[in-house]
Protein backbone atom coordinates (compact mmCIF):
# COMPACT_ATOMS: atom_id res chain seq x y z
CA UNK A 1 0.00 0.00 0.00
CA UNK A 2 1.49 3.35 -1.07
CA UNK A 3 0.99 6.33 1.24
CA UNK A 4 -0.30 9.59 -0.17
CA UNK A 5 2.49 12.16 -0.51
CA UNK A 6 1.43 14.75 2.06
CA UNK A 7 3.67 17.67 0.93
CA UNK A 8 2.44 17.14 -2.64
CA UNK A 9 -1.14 17.14 -1.34
CA UNK A 10 -0.68 20.52 0.36
CA UNK A 11 1.01 21.91 -2.73
CA UNK A 12 -1.99 20.91 -4.84
CA UNK A 13 -4.36 22.48 -2.32
CA UNK A 14 -2.56 25.81 -2.41
CA UNK A 15 -2.39 25.77 -6.20
CA UNK A 16 -6.15 25.20 -6.21
CA UNK A 17 -6.63 28.39 -4.19
CA UNK A 18 -6.75 27.15 -0.60
CA UNK A 19 -5.82 29.85 1.93
CA UNK A 20 -4.42 27.24 4.34
CA UNK A 21 -4.34 23.47 4.52
CA UNK A 22 -3.50 20.59 6.82
CA UNK A 23 -2.96 16.89 6.07
CA UNK A 24 -3.34 14.24 8.77
CA UNK A 25 -2.36 10.64 8.06
CA UNK A 26 -2.58 7.49 10.16
CA UNK A 27 -1.25 4.02 9.47
CA UNK A 28 -1.75 0.95 11.59
CA UNK A 29 -0.62 -2.65 11.65
CA UNK A 30 -2.41 -4.94 14.05
CA UNK A 31 -2.14 -8.60 14.99
CA UNK A 32 -4.43 -10.47 17.32
CA UNK A 33 -5.29 -13.95 18.51
CA UNK A 34 -8.74 -14.79 19.85
CA UNK A 35 -9.90 -17.70 21.95
CA UNK A 36 -13.47 -18.90 22.32
CA UNK A 37 -14.88 -21.79 24.36
CA UNK A 38 -11.37 -22.53 25.70
CA UNK A 39 -9.85 -22.95 22.21
CA UNK A 40 -8.01 -20.79 19.73
CA UNK A 41 -10.62 -19.43 17.33
CA UNK A 42 -8.75 -17.14 14.95
CA UNK A 43 -5.58 -15.23 14.17
CA UNK A 44 -5.97 -11.88 12.48
CA UNK A 45 -3.51 -9.48 10.86
CA UNK A 46 -4.68 -6.17 9.48
CA UNK A 47 -3.15 -3.09 7.94
CA UNK A 48 -4.88 0.21 7.32
CA UNK A 49 -4.05 3.72 6.22
CA UNK A 50 -6.14 6.86 6.10
CA UNK A 51 -5.57 10.49 5.18
CA UNK A 52 -7.65 13.53 6.09
CA UNK A 53 -7.18 16.80 4.19
CA UNK A 54 -8.53 19.96 5.80
CA UNK A 55 -8.50 23.17 3.76
CA UNK A 56 -9.65 26.72 4.30
CA UNK A 57 -10.97 28.08 1.02
CA UNK A 58 -12.25 31.66 0.94
CA UNK A 59 -12.23 31.52 4.73
CA UNK A 60 -14.38 28.38 5.02
CA UNK A 61 -13.14 24.96 6.17
CA UNK A 62 -13.62 21.78 4.16
CA UNK A 63 -12.61 18.25 5.11
CA UNK A 64 -12.14 15.25 2.82
CA UNK A 65 -10.95 11.74 3.68
CA UNK A 66 -9.27 8.95 1.73
CA UNK A 67 -8.73 5.39 2.90
CA UNK A 68 -5.64 3.76 1.42
CA UNK A 69 -4.31 5.06 -1.87
CA UNK A 70 -6.27 7.78 -3.65
CA UNK A 71 -6.06 10.43 -6.35
CA UNK A 72 -4.59 13.46 -4.54
CA UNK A 73 -6.13 15.96 -6.97
CA UNK A 74 -9.58 14.46 -6.45
CA UNK A 75 -9.11 14.67 -2.68
CA UNK A 76 -8.21 18.36 -2.93
CA UNK A 77 -11.21 19.09 -5.14
CA UNK A 78 -13.54 17.31 -2.76
CA UNK A 79 -12.24 19.23 0.28
CA UNK A 80 -12.63 22.55 -1.51
CA UNK A 81 -16.13 21.64 -2.68
CA UNK A 82 -17.17 20.75 0.88
CA UNK A 83 -15.83 24.07 2.19
CA UNK A 84 -18.87 25.75 0.60
CA UNK A 85 -20.93 24.29 3.45
CA UNK A 86 -18.64 25.56 6.21
CA UNK A 87 -18.85 28.75 8.25
CA UNK A 88 -16.20 31.42 7.89
CA UNK A 89 -13.47 30.96 10.51
CA UNK A 90 -9.82 31.71 11.05
CA UNK A 91 -7.54 28.67 10.65
CA UNK A 92 -6.23 27.28 13.94
CA UNK A 93 -2.91 25.82 12.81
CA UNK A 94 0.04 24.89 14.97
CA UNK A 95 3.38 26.31 13.84
CA UNK A 96 5.86 24.44 16.03
CA UNK A 97 5.90 20.79 17.01
CA UNK A 98 7.43 19.03 20.01
CA UNK A 99 10.94 17.68 20.35
CA UNK A 100 11.00 13.97 21.17
CA UNK A 101 12.88 10.82 20.27
CA UNK A 102 11.19 7.84 18.64
CA UNK A 103 11.64 4.64 20.62
CA UNK A 104 12.64 1.27 19.29
CA UNK A 105 9.71 -1.07 18.74
CA UNK A 106 10.15 -4.79 19.25
CA UNK A 107 7.37 -6.75 17.59
CA UNK A 108 5.91 -9.82 19.28
CA UNK A 109 5.61 -13.13 17.45
CA UNK A 110 2.12 -14.48 16.86
CA UNK A 111 3.24 -17.70 18.53
CA UNK A 112 3.89 -15.71 21.71
CA UNK A 113 0.44 -14.13 21.59
CA UNK A 114 -1.09 -17.60 21.31
CA UNK A 115 1.00 -18.89 24.20
CA UNK A 116 -0.10 -15.94 26.41
CA UNK A 117 -3.77 -16.74 25.78
CA UNK A 118 -3.33 -20.47 26.36
CA UNK A 119 -1.49 -19.88 29.62
CA UNK A 120 -4.17 -17.54 30.98
CA UNK A 121 -7.03 -19.90 30.10
CA UNK A 122 -5.21 -22.92 31.52
CA UNK A 123 -4.66 -21.13 34.83
CA UNK A 124 -8.40 -20.49 35.22
CA UNK A 125 -9.48 -23.98 34.16
CA UNK A 126 -7.01 -25.63 36.50
CA UNK A 127 -9.11 -24.19 39.35
CA UNK A 128 -12.50 -24.08 37.64
CA UNK A 129 -12.61 -26.81 34.96
CA UNK A 130 -16.30 -26.13 34.39
CA UNK A 131 -15.61 -22.52 33.33
CA UNK A 132 -15.89 -21.62 29.65
CA UNK A 133 -13.17 -19.13 28.82
CA UNK A 134 -12.67 -16.63 26.04
CA UNK A 135 -9.90 -14.14 25.58
CA UNK A 136 -6.98 -13.07 23.49
CA UNK A 137 -4.04 -10.77 22.99
CA UNK A 138 -3.64 -8.02 20.41
CA UNK A 139 -0.65 -5.98 19.34
CA UNK A 140 -0.87 -2.74 17.42
CA UNK A 141 1.74 -0.47 15.85
CA UNK A 142 0.30 2.89 14.82
CA UNK A 143 1.88 5.90 13.16
CA UNK A 144 0.60 9.46 12.88
CA UNK A 145 1.92 12.21 10.66
CA UNK A 146 0.58 15.75 10.44
CA UNK A 147 1.78 18.60 8.23
CA UNK A 148 0.31 22.00 7.44
CA UNK A 149 0.99 25.07 5.33
CA UNK A 150 2.73 26.94 8.18
CA UNK A 151 5.63 24.48 7.80
CA UNK A 152 4.74 22.08 10.60
CA UNK A 153 5.69 18.45 9.92
CA UNK A 154 5.49 16.05 12.88
CA UNK A 155 5.08 12.31 13.30
CA UNK A 156 5.30 9.57 15.91
CA UNK A 157 4.82 5.82 16.19
CA UNK A 158 3.20 4.00 19.10
CA UNK A 159 3.18 0.35 20.11
CA UNK A 160 0.74 -1.38 22.44
CA UNK A 161 -0.06 -4.90 23.60
CA UNK A 162 -3.34 -5.70 25.34
CA UNK A 163 -4.89 -8.88 26.67
CA UNK A 164 -8.30 -9.83 27.94
CA UNK A 165 -9.75 -12.89 29.61
CA UNK A 166 -13.35 -13.79 30.30
CA UNK A 167 -14.93 -16.73 32.10
CA UNK A 168 -18.53 -17.95 32.00
CA UNK A 169 -19.81 -20.15 34.79
CA UNK A 170 -23.30 -21.65 34.75
CA UNK A 171 -24.76 -23.24 37.88
CA UNK A 172 -28.36 -24.27 37.35
CA UNK A 173 -30.29 -21.07 36.64
CA UNK A 174 -27.38 -18.90 37.71
CA UNK A 175 -25.19 -17.49 34.94
CA UNK A 176 -21.99 -15.66 35.83
CA UNK A 177 -19.72 -13.78 33.43
CA UNK A 178 -16.44 -12.27 34.59
CA UNK A 179 -13.88 -10.45 32.46
CA UNK A 180 -10.57 -8.71 33.06
CA UNK A 181 -8.08 -6.90 30.85
CA UNK A 182 -4.34 -6.33 30.80
CA UNK A 183 -2.47 -3.39 29.34
CA UNK A 184 1.01 -4.79 28.97
CA UNK A 185 3.88 -2.71 30.33
CA UNK A 186 7.01 -4.57 29.29
CA UNK A 187 6.25 -8.30 29.38
CA UNK A 188 2.81 -9.89 29.29
CA UNK A 189 1.72 -11.55 32.52
CA UNK A 190 -1.02 -14.11 31.74
CA UNK A 191 -0.83 -15.53 35.27
CA UNK A 192 -1.64 -12.16 36.80
CA UNK A 193 -4.54 -11.69 34.36
CA UNK A 194 -5.87 -15.13 35.29
CA UNK A 195 -5.47 -14.33 39.00
CA UNK A 196 -7.82 -11.36 38.63
CA UNK A 197 -10.49 -13.56 37.04
CA UNK A 198 -9.98 -16.29 39.64
CA UNK A 199 -10.44 -13.78 42.47
CA UNK A 200 -13.79 -12.67 41.04
CA UNK A 201 -14.93 -16.27 40.51
CA UNK A 202 -14.04 -17.08 44.12
CA UNK A 203 -15.97 -14.06 45.41
CA UNK A 204 -18.97 -15.12 43.32
CA UNK A 205 -19.04 -18.72 44.54
CA UNK A 206 -22.04 -17.87 46.75
CA UNK A 207 -24.90 -15.41 46.35
CA UNK A 208 -25.72 -12.87 49.04
CA UNK A 209 -28.65 -10.50 49.46
CA UNK A 210 -27.52 -6.94 50.10
CA UNK A 211 -29.96 -4.70 52.02
CA UNK A 212 -31.57 -1.63 50.54
CA UNK A 213 -29.69 1.13 52.31
CA UNK A 214 -27.07 3.83 52.06
CA UNK A 215 -23.70 2.18 52.60
CA UNK A 216 -19.98 2.27 51.77
CA UNK A 217 -19.37 1.30 48.14
CA UNK A 218 -16.07 0.35 46.56
CA UNK A 219 -15.84 1.02 42.81
CA UNK A 220 -13.18 -1.14 41.17
CA UNK A 221 -11.08 0.34 38.38
CA UNK A 222 -13.53 -1.09 35.84
CA UNK A 223 -16.45 0.71 37.46
CA UNK A 224 -15.05 4.16 38.34
CA UNK A 225 -16.01 5.49 34.91
CA UNK A 226 -19.61 5.37 36.18
CA UNK A 227 -18.66 8.45 38.21
CA UNK A 228 -15.83 9.98 36.21
CA UNK A 229 -17.81 10.56 33.03
CA UNK A 230 -19.40 13.59 34.70
CA UNK A 231 -15.99 14.96 35.70
CA UNK A 232 -14.59 14.56 32.19
CA UNK A 233 -17.57 16.47 30.81
CA UNK A 234 -17.28 19.20 33.44
CA UNK A 235 -13.62 19.76 32.46
CA UNK A 236 -14.46 20.07 28.74
CA UNK A 237 -13.77 23.63 27.62
CA UNK A 238 -16.74 23.68 25.25
CA UNK A 239 -19.08 22.90 28.13
CA UNK A 240 -17.41 25.69 30.10
CA UNK A 241 -17.88 28.23 27.30
CA UNK A 242 -21.57 27.31 27.11
CA UNK A 243 -21.77 27.48 30.93
CA UNK A 244 -23.17 23.95 30.87
CA UNK A 245 -20.37 22.75 33.14
CA UNK A 246 -21.21 23.07 36.85
CA UNK A 247 -17.57 24.10 37.30
CA UNK A 248 -17.45 26.93 34.77
CA UNK A 249 -16.78 29.57 37.45
CA UNK A 250 -14.96 27.44 40.02
CA UNK A 251 -11.26 27.66 39.07
CA UNK A 252 -9.28 27.57 42.31
CA UNK A 253 -12.20 26.11 44.27
CA UNK A 254 -12.52 22.72 46.00
CA UNK A 255 -14.71 20.62 43.68
CA UNK A 256 -13.73 17.06 44.64
CA UNK A 257 -12.27 15.16 47.57
CA UNK A 258 -8.79 16.28 48.65
CA UNK A 259 -7.72 12.70 47.91
CA UNK A 260 -8.29 13.20 44.18
CA UNK A 261 -5.68 14.49 41.74
CA UNK A 262 -6.49 14.18 38.01
CA UNK A 263 -3.62 14.75 35.59
CA UNK A 264 -2.66 14.15 31.99
CA UNK A 265 0.71 12.55 31.33
CA UNK A 266 1.85 12.56 27.69
CA UNK A 267 4.84 10.34 28.45
CA UNK A 268 2.99 7.59 30.28
CA UNK A 269 3.91 4.17 28.88
CA UNK A 270 2.57 2.57 26.72
CA UNK A 271 0.45 5.42 25.34
CA UNK A 272 3.04 8.13 24.83
CA UNK A 273 1.45 11.01 22.89
CA UNK A 274 3.87 13.82 21.97
CA UNK A 275 1.26 15.90 20.09
CA UNK A 276 -2.45 15.95 19.49
CA UNK A 277 -4.42 15.73 16.24
CA UNK A 278 -3.80 19.42 15.53
CA UNK A 279 -0.04 19.07 15.97
CA UNK A 280 -0.04 20.92 19.30
CA UNK A 281 2.64 19.60 21.68
CA UNK A 282 1.03 17.81 24.60
CA UNK A 283 1.66 19.12 28.09
CA UNK A 284 1.79 17.34 31.45
CA UNK A 285 -0.50 19.11 33.89
CA UNK A 286 -3.04 18.72 36.68
CA UNK A 287 -6.70 19.42 35.92
CA UNK A 288 -7.63 18.84 39.56
CA UNK A 289 -4.99 18.91 42.31
CA UNK A 290 -5.97 17.54 45.73
CA UNK A 291 -9.58 18.23 44.84
CA UNK A 292 -9.00 21.84 43.71
CA UNK A 293 -9.93 22.75 40.13
CA UNK A 294 -6.87 24.03 38.25
CA UNK A 295 -7.84 24.27 34.57
CA UNK A 296 -9.97 22.93 31.72
CA UNK A 297 -9.07 21.20 28.44
CA UNK A 298 -9.79 22.15 24.85
CA UNK A 299 -8.65 22.09 21.26
CA UNK A 300 -6.86 25.15 19.87
CA UNK A 301 -10.03 27.11 19.10
CA UNK A 302 -11.63 26.31 22.45
CA UNK A 303 -8.46 27.18 24.37
CA UNK A 304 -8.26 30.54 22.61
CA UNK A 305 -11.87 31.29 23.59
CA UNK A 306 -11.10 30.33 27.18
CA UNK A 307 -8.00 32.52 27.21
CA UNK A 308 -5.68 29.63 28.11
CA UNK A 309 -2.73 28.04 26.33
CA UNK A 310 -3.53 24.87 24.35
CA UNK A 311 -2.30 21.79 26.19
CA UNK A 312 -2.56 19.32 23.30
CA UNK A 313 -6.19 18.26 23.72
CA UNK A 314 -7.52 18.53 20.18
CA UNK A 315 -8.49 15.05 18.97
CA UNK A 316 -10.51 13.59 16.11
CA UNK A 317 -13.15 10.98 16.79
CA UNK A 318 -12.25 9.57 13.37
CA UNK A 319 -10.60 10.77 10.17
CA UNK A 320 -13.83 12.36 8.97
CA UNK A 321 -14.21 14.52 12.09
CA UNK A 322 -12.79 17.91 12.92
CA UNK A 323 -10.63 18.11 16.05
CA UNK A 324 -12.63 18.49 19.26
CA UNK A 325 -11.64 18.79 22.93
CA UNK A 326 -10.49 15.38 24.11
CA UNK A 327 -8.66 13.70 26.96
CA UNK A 328 -5.76 11.27 26.73
CA UNK A 329 -3.61 9.53 29.32
CA UNK A 330 -5.81 10.77 32.15
CA UNK A 331 -4.14 9.64 35.35
CA UNK A 332 -5.71 9.55 38.79
CA UNK A 333 -3.07 9.48 41.52
CA UNK A 334 -3.27 6.29 43.62
CA UNK A 335 -3.70 6.00 47.36
CA UNK A 336 -1.47 4.13 49.78
CA UNK A 337 -3.75 1.23 50.79
CA UNK A 338 -3.93 -2.00 48.81
CA UNK A 339 -7.30 -3.28 47.62
CA UNK A 340 -7.54 -6.17 50.07
CA UNK A 341 -6.96 -3.80 53.00
CA UNK A 342 -9.57 -1.38 51.67
CA UNK A 343 -12.12 -4.19 51.63
CA UNK A 344 -11.19 -5.25 55.16
CA UNK A 345 -11.63 -1.69 56.41
CA UNK A 346 -14.96 -0.95 54.71
CA UNK A 347 -17.07 -2.90 57.21
CA UNK A 348 -20.45 -3.72 55.65
CA UNK A 349 -20.86 -2.54 52.10
CA UNK A 350 -20.83 -3.27 48.39
CA UNK A 351 -18.14 -3.77 45.75
CA UNK A 352 -19.19 -2.63 42.26
CA UNK A 353 -17.15 -4.24 39.47
CA UNK A 354 -19.30 -4.20 36.32
CA UNK A 355 -22.41 -2.12 35.61
CA UNK A 356 -25.19 -2.11 33.06
CA UNK A 357 -26.15 1.21 31.53
CA UNK A 358 -24.39 4.53 31.12
CA UNK A 359 -22.82 6.38 33.99
CA UNK A 360 -23.24 9.96 35.16
CA UNK A 361 -23.91 12.71 32.65
CA UNK A 362 -22.66 16.27 33.08
CA UNK A 363 -25.46 16.82 35.61
CA UNK A 364 -23.77 14.22 37.81
CA UNK A 365 -26.88 12.09 38.25
CA UNK A 366 -26.53 8.34 37.77
CA UNK A 367 -28.68 5.26 38.29
CA UNK A 368 -27.27 1.95 37.08
CA UNK A 369 -27.88 -1.74 37.54
CA UNK A 370 -25.00 -3.81 38.85
CA UNK A 371 -23.90 -6.49 36.42
CA UNK A 372 -21.25 -7.85 38.78
CA UNK A 373 -20.96 -6.84 42.40
CA UNK A 374 -20.14 -8.34 45.77
CA UNK A 375 -21.58 -8.04 49.24
CA UNK A 376 -19.09 -7.24 52.00
CA UNK A 377 -19.91 -8.04 55.63
CA UNK A 378 -17.51 -7.13 58.45
CA UNK A 379 -14.73 -6.57 55.92
CA UNK A 380 -15.16 -9.94 54.20
CA UNK A 381 -16.60 -10.65 50.75
CA UNK A 382 -19.49 -13.05 51.38
CA UNK A 383 -20.94 -13.43 47.89
CA UNK A 384 -22.22 -12.03 44.65
CA UNK A 385 -25.23 -9.70 44.61
CA UNK A 386 -28.12 -9.83 42.13
CA UNK A 387 -31.01 -7.55 41.18
CA UNK A 388 -29.23 -4.58 42.72
CA UNK A 389 -28.76 -1.00 41.58
CA UNK A 390 -26.98 2.11 42.79
CA UNK A 391 -27.91 5.76 42.33
CA UNK A 392 -26.67 9.17 43.33
CA UNK A 393 -24.82 12.25 42.17
CA UNK A 394 -21.25 11.70 40.97
CA UNK A 395 -19.96 15.09 42.11
CA UNK A 396 -21.27 14.55 45.63
CA UNK A 397 -19.96 10.99 45.73
CA UNK A 398 -16.51 12.14 44.65
CA UNK A 399 -16.41 14.68 47.46
CA UNK A 400 -16.85 11.86 49.97
CA UNK A 401 -14.04 9.45 49.14
CA UNK A 402 -12.73 7.45 52.07
CA UNK A 403 -9.65 6.05 50.32
CA UNK A 404 -8.07 5.16 46.98
CA UNK A 405 -6.31 1.87 46.31
CA UNK A 406 -2.56 1.78 45.81
CA UNK A 407 -3.06 -0.39 42.71
CA UNK A 408 -3.89 1.28 39.38
CA UNK A 409 -4.94 -0.17 36.05
CA UNK A 410 -5.57 1.16 32.56
CA UNK A 411 -9.23 1.37 31.56
CA UNK A 412 -9.02 2.65 28.00
CA UNK A 413 -7.03 5.88 28.16
CA UNK A 414 -7.69 6.26 31.90
CA UNK A 415 -5.18 5.05 34.52
CA UNK A 416 -7.04 4.81 37.80
CA UNK A 417 -7.12 3.22 41.25
CA UNK A 418 -10.25 1.81 42.88
CA UNK A 419 -12.42 4.24 44.88
CA UNK A 420 -13.94 3.58 48.30
CA UNK A 421 -16.86 5.97 48.84
CA UNK A 422 -18.34 6.81 52.21
CA UNK A 423 -21.99 6.26 51.24
CA UNK A 424 -24.02 5.50 48.13
CA UNK A 425 -27.71 4.63 47.84
CA UNK A 426 -28.13 0.91 47.13
CA UNK A 427 -31.45 -0.66 46.15
CA UNK A 428 -31.98 -4.42 46.07
CA UNK A 429 -35.31 -5.66 44.71
CA UNK A 430 -35.21 -8.97 46.59
CA UNK A 431 -34.11 -7.72 49.99
CA UNK A 432 -36.07 -6.30 52.90
CA UNK A 433 -35.76 -2.59 53.54
CA UNK A 434 -33.00 -1.65 55.91
CA UNK A 435 -32.34 1.59 57.71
Amino acid sequence: MKNLDLPHLLDLAQKAGADSAEAYQTTGLGRSVQFEANRLKQIETGEEEGTALRVWYQGRPGLAVAQGSADPQALVEKAIALSAFGSIEAPELCTQGPEFAEKRIDRIAVESLIAFGQEAIAAVRDRYPQAICSGGYSEEVSSVRLINTTGLDVHYTSHSLDGYLGAEWTRGDDFLQVYEGETVLGTANPQQLAALVLQKLEWAAQSSAVPTATMPVLFTTKAVDTLLGAVMSALNGRQVIQQASPWFALIGEQVLSPLLTLSQDPNRIPYETPFDDEGTPTVALDFVKAGILRTFYGDRATSRQLGIAPFGNGFRGDLGSYPRPGLFNLVIAPGNIDLSTLIAKMGDGLIVDQVLGSGASISGEFSVNIDLGYHVVAGEVVGRVKDTMIAGNAYECLKNIVALSSEQSWEGSLLTPSFLLESVAVTARTSPLSS
